[in-house]
Order: structure tokens, then sequence, then C-alpha cells
């Protein structure tokens, strides 16, 4: 990333103002330390001159320029806090804006962002990775512009008093950034590294959270801390070994600053005493001569403490530019008694070098919405064959690598041509299909919220879909009933019981959450990923009865299987496996 990426600014209008304001204080800065290196020469040289001639000062000789020292004191002060505080509000503001873009970009890409652990990657950056931009706003930002602003207007100003001290200053300022570059081009890839580190401690971490409750029941969930023990202690070294590198960076450019602002204080000096200089020009000149390094050894100091928030932002950038599926212009056909149709299916599997699934063919027809017109069909492979990425392409969350998803009208429909589920538009699509994922996550609220998402339900149907996926037995556990409090993602519930509210909420679909056909039908698509992963015996019969009331009430239930029990409850099987990618396919891709 550049030291002021354009992207930046395109991206973030909190970064835009805060620019210009940065710049408005730069050359108001600029201005303050002219006027006070003039105010200290102005008001030290007769000083010293009446000191050596043995003659009385008047303070009303230097008066003025005293007052004017004070008044730029003063005026330093406020741009210093100005600076400050707006550089924290700027530096938040472009952070969210960030972190929208890459949350909303990344929900628009599907599921799978940037390979196979993007939604991990994707979680970190958003998270604490954007968080490490806020040294860049806030500390070398601002010294990058004033270096930009400050450092030439005082250049110039010396000239005028002194072209030898103008000279010095002009040779030895180039010597800085050669002495950063060399520093950045020796440590290169050190914060690449330590967020990947993070990235990959988060992914553990994530990974660790979602399987605890399975861990604890297999009693294992000791095993994988020393895993996270592991990650924890590379991105320790990491973070120690980026702030060596900032320390020693630092001491670099100070003490090459130190030698170039004596270079300067010593040709002063000498040619003061051979009377090559007046006092006063001499005294401006030894002021200014610190300021024209200083905005260069803070952008030094600060740049290694900001980097990461460069990396991170390079990512966000990556990101944002990768191109999202464009929404499809054309509504979703009424599914009910339609048939999709899978055509050599096949969708890359992240970085595997496999299609999972791979040239997968099959046609599915959708329930009618009558009783009698339901079908069940599972999904059937060994693992990573790509059952659960054959659900997500159904849902419209992933497009195919190779070959399409059609959706053929009902038979009486002559007129209707097949259409291409790529070309569907989501807002369409969706309404029609009923989802539970492997792990259901529930929206904080109360048991009753949870199921029927807030909407007003009949009692009767409210305790039949309860009856039907044992959810009753397990609200009648509950301290308070349908009105027991449940947090974000299902807190407070073991694994089954949220197994049980999601298959409650969606035999409920439709009629809890409006929605419904013209004709008042539910959803007549249900897609099920592993509904029995994670159940003993009874929690297992209770998805088995709920699918079979799905199908007796004319829907379609297309089911990841593994369970022979759902295998035998279907009533066709698709066979789903993988294919490796040849080198001509990985070329090509």
């Amino acid at each position: 990333m550049k030291p002021l990426d354009p992207r930046l600014l395109q991206r973030a209008r909190a970064a835009r103002r805060y620019v210009a304001l940065t710049a408005a204080l730069g050359v108001a800065a600029a201005g303050a330390v002219v006027l006070q290196a003039f105010a200290i020469a102005h008001s030290l040289g007769p000083a010293v001159t009446a000191g050596s001639a043995g003659t009385p000062l008047a303070l009303a000789d230097v008066a003025p320029w005293l007052g004017a020292l004070g008044a730029t004191i003063a005026v330093r002060a406020l741009i210093g806090w100005a600076q400050e505080r707006y550089a924290q509000k700027a530096a938040a503001d472009v952070v969210a804006e960030l972190r929208e873009q890459v949350v909303a970009h990344a929900a628009a890409l599907g599921p799978r962002p940037a390979g196979d652990d993007g939604a991990a990657a994707t979680a970190t950056l958003a998270t604490r990775g954007l968080d490490d931009l806020g040294p860049y706003l806030v500390r070398y930002l601002p010294q990058l512009l004033l270096t930009a602003i400050l450092t030439p207007a005082l250049v110039l100003v010396v000239l005028g008093l002194d072209w030898v001290s103008a000279l010095i200053c002009v040779v030895t300022l180039p010597l800085v950034p050669l002495f950063m570059w060399l520093v950045g081009v020796m440590t290169a890839g050190a914060s690449e590294r330590r967020l990947r580190t993070i990235e990959r401690l988060g992914s553990q971490v994530l990974d660790l959270l979602a399987g605890l409750p399975t861990l604890r029941a297999f009693g294992r969930e000791i095993g994988p801390g020393a895993r996270v023990r592991a990650l924890g202690d590379a991105s320790r070294r990491a973070t120690m070994g980026t702030l060596r590198i900032a320390f020693l960076s630092g001491m670099v450019l100070e003490l090459l600053t130190t030698l170039s602002v004596a270079i300067v204080a010593v040709g002063v000096g000498l040619r003061l005493v051979e009377g090559m200089i007046a006092l006063v020009p001499a005294i401006a000149v030894l002021v200014l001569a610190p300021e024209v390094y200083l905005p260069l050894r803070r952008v030094g100091a600060e740049f290694h403490a900001s980097t990461d928030g460069l990396a991170a932002a390079e990512r966000a950038f990556t990101l944002l530019e990768r191109p999202a599926p464009a929404a499809g212009a054309s509504p979703a056909p009424a599914l009910a008694g339609a048939t999709l149709v899978l055509d050599g299916v096949g969708v890359r599997a992240g970085d595997r070098g496999v299609l999972a699934p791979a040239g997968l063919t099959a046609r599915v027809p959708l329930g009618t919405g009558r009783p009698g017109g339901g079908r069940v069909v599972a999904l059937r492979g060994p693992s990573g064959a790509g059952k659960s990425t054959t659900a997500l392409v159904l849902l419209g969350l992933l497009r195919p690598d190779e070959g399409r998803v059609l959706v053929e009208p009902v038979p009486d429909d002559a007129a209707a041509a097949p259409l291409d589920l790529a070309d569907v538009d989501p807002a369409t699509w969706w309404p029609q299909v009923t989802w539970v994922p492997q792990r259901p996550t529930l929206p904080p609220g109360t048991v009753r919220d949870a199921v029927t998402d807030g909407r007003p339900v009949p009692a009767d149907a409210l305790a039949a879909a309860a009856r039907t996926t044992g959810l009753d037995d397990v609200v009648a556990g509950l301290p308070q009933g349908w009105d027991t409090p449940v947090g974000l993602g299902g807190t407070g519930l073991s694994v089954g019981q949220r197994q049980r509210v999601a298959l409650a909420a969606a035999l409920l679909d439709g009629e809890a959450t409006g929605r419904v056909s013209d004709d008042g039908a539910p959803p007549p698509l249900v897609l099920l990923d592993e509904p029995t992963a994670h159940l003993d015996a009874r929690g297992e019969q209770v998805v088995l009865d709920t699918v079979r009331a799905w199908r007796d009430a004319g829907r379609t239930v297309v089911v990841v299987a593994h369970r022979a029990s759902l295998l035998a409850l279907a009533d066709q099987v698709v066979d789903v496996a993988s294919r490796a990618v040849g080198p001509a396919e990985a070329v090509a891709s």
C-alpha cells in the first residue's frame, strides 16, 4: 500500500475530510513555526547584543516579539490539540466505513470470499485487522502531510536567511527517506506475516468455539489448547519482532537527523564567529533547523507502528476489489411444481485443487404444496465431496464454476422457458426456500421469538410444530418456558435444543414469517445440511419426524445425509463426488 493510497480517499469519505483538515492545520503549523523562530531570534538577538555591549535593554523594545512568541506557542498547542482530537474521530469513522464495506461486500461474495478459510479471515480483518489502521490515521498520516507542507516551506525560509544552511538541509534531507527505504526493504513482509499469524489464530479460535460443545461431549475440550497456545506464541513473537524493527529504525533515523542538525549548527556557529552571518538570522536558522527535520523524524518513527494498519487496509482493498456476482434481474418463477435441474455442476474448493462437487447432474422435482406432493432428496457422498457446497449452490449463495442450475417451470406452463439460477434475483428466490444449516444460529430474544421470528402465530400451529420437533419437551424443562431468554447465537441452549428450535421455526416458515405464495402455501423447497450430525438417537428421530411432516405437507426436502436412517427415508438419492483439477484447468482458472 502506498503512503497515502488513493483508494482510501475514494472509499472513505471521512478520510477525505480528515486529509483536508490536516492539510489546513499543516499550513497553519508552518506559519506558526516560522513566526516562532523569528520571535525567538528578535527577542534573544538584541538581548545578547546589549549584554555584550554593556547597555541596558528596555523591555518595550522586545515586548512585541515576546507577545508574538507567546501567541505562537498557544497557536501550536491549539493546532496539536485539534489534530489529536479530530484524528481520533476520523480514525474511528474511517475504520467504521471500511468495516461496513468489507462486511457488505463479503456477504455479496458469498460464504467463501477468499478461499477455504475466507470467512474466518474476513472476520479477523473486519474485527481486529482494521483496528490497526488507527495508528496510521492518528499518527503517521498527519506527519506525512506535515512533511509535504512544512519541510519545503521551512527550507525556503532558511534559504532566505542563510543559503549555506539551506544547502546542507537540501543535501541531507534525502538521506532520511533513503534510510527509511533501506529499513523497509530489510523488514519487508514482517507485518504481512504478523497479520497472517493473527488470522490463523482467529480461525483456530472460531473453529474451537464452534465445536466446543461437541468436544466437551466427548471429553476432548483440552486437546486444542496446545494448538491455540502455539499460535498465541507465534503472534507474540511476530509482534515483538515488529516492535524491535520499529525501535531500531527509529534509532537510525534519530541519529541521522541529529547529525544533520549538528552540521547546520556547527556551520552557523563558525560563520557567526567569523562575522559572515548576523546574530538574528543565525538564531532563526538554529531554531528552524530541527523543525525542518522533525516531520521526517516522526514519519520514520511512526512508519513501522502503522504498517499493521497498512497491511490490513491492503487486505480490505483486495477484498473490496474482488468482483461480486451481479444480482439477477429476472424474478424467480413460482417454485411449486417446478423442477430444479443440476447440469454438470462443479465448484472449485478454494485452493485445494479439486472440484467439489464435480459434474453433478440431477433433476429435483419440487413440492406442489398439497398433501402427498412432497419429496425427500438425499445428497450422499464422502466427506469433502461437496454436499454442503451443493446446498449453497441451490440457495444461490455460490455460483458454479462449471455447469449450471436450471429452474424448469411447471409442466402445464408451456410458454415459460427454463431459467438459469445465476440470472435469478436472490430477493425473489430466497423467500421460496427454507434453510436449516448444520449449526443453527439463533437471534437474541426469547425461545418464542426464535421460533416465530417475532410474528404472531396461532397457538395450535405453534404447539403442533413443537410436538413434531420435540421442542415441547425442551420448553417444559426451561425455567420460563417459551419466554426463556436466549443469547446471541443460541447461548443458553444446547446444540440439540437449538436444532429443535431451528426445525420448529422451519416448520412454521411461511406462516410465522409471512413468506407464503399467492395461494398461501409455505416455501416449497427445504434445504437441510446434515441435520443429524450432532444429535443422539432421540434427536435423530425428531429430525426424521420433521422431514416426514414436510414431505406430507407437499414440500421437497433436500437433505445432506450421512446416516442410513435419512437415506432410507429418501425418495431420491443423489450421489455427490469430487474430482482433482488437472494442470490445464488450474491454469485456465
